[in-house]
């Protein structure tokens, strides 16, 4: 039964392929561990979505889909971050320049407490900013969402994080590289610690800041790899949609 949906949900999602070399999402291992990357440049059609246009959750693949205008398609979603039981966002969310949620700096439990934490922006370039940074000399983002912690700060990893923690989960996060011109989304495919997921950032990457996203919760929808994980409903999801 769940192959049949997963390939319905496919259907819905697919389309022609994409006219793109190298393919924007693949596997690789790291530390002989599974993840999968999606890479997006500075110049493709990033978004974020929480609501349609009547205002409802949009939080499924199946609804992304049904978001997404005739002449568009998917190339790659993933979920945002951190986000309450109503799957409002936990902190700063902008959507096409609209702030619907304000930044939040002081600390707290839980990963997104866990300081420093930060933030993606798609501004005039891709970056990720320290949330108490950003905070004191905010940029204008086109989009923008909050989560915690920081994976990888200016090269350096979380002072946090311990090598060989047993703390391990299904993570995802998303890296910048340093001239703000491409954006590299991960998740691991099976449980890892924040340690060796920052490592991956930095190390198998290359990337110099980087952003832990979520965890159990973490999903990956994929098109061309023919992936669209099922679970709960997402809060906010971000991804790159292309023409058909």
């Amino acid at each position: 039964m769940k192959a049949i949906f997963k390939a319905l949900l496919l259907c819905l999602l697919a389309a022609p392929a994409l006219a793109q070399e190298p393919p924007a999402c693949r596997d690789l291992s790291f530390e002989e561990t599974s993840f999968t990357v999606c890479e997006a440049a500075l110049g493709d059609d990033i978004r974020l979505w929480l609501r349609d246009n009547a205002g409802a959750l949009i939080g499924t693949p199946e609804r992304l889909a049904q978001a997404l205008a005739p002449d568009e398609q998917l190339v790659f979603a993933m979920n945002a971050g951190m986000y309450s039981p109503d799957r409002s966002p936990v902190g700063l969310y902008i959507e096409d320049y609209q702030e619907k949620r304000v930044i939040v700096t002081s600390a707290g439990p839980g990963n997104f407490g866990m300081l420093p934490n930060g933030l993606f922006c798609l501004g005039e370039t891709l970056a990720i900013y320290e949330s108490r940074a950003f905070a004191k000399a905010p940029v204008r983002c086109r989009y923008a969402t909050q989560s915690g912690p920081m994976l990888v700060i200016d090269g350096a990893l979380h002072p946090k994080f311990i090598d060989g923690s047993d703390s391990l989960n299904i993570r995802n996060g998303v890296g910048v590289s340093a001239d703000g011109q491409r954006a590299v989304f991960a998740i691991s495919n099976e449980p890892v610690s924040f340690h060796q997921f920052a490592r991956l950032f930095r190390d198998a990457l290359g990337l110099p800041n980087a952003l832990y996203l979520d965890g159990s919760i973490s999903r990956l929808i994929a098109p061309e790899l023919g992936r669209a994980d099922i679970g709960l409903p997402m809060g906010p999801i971000i991804g790159v949609v292309a023409p058909r």
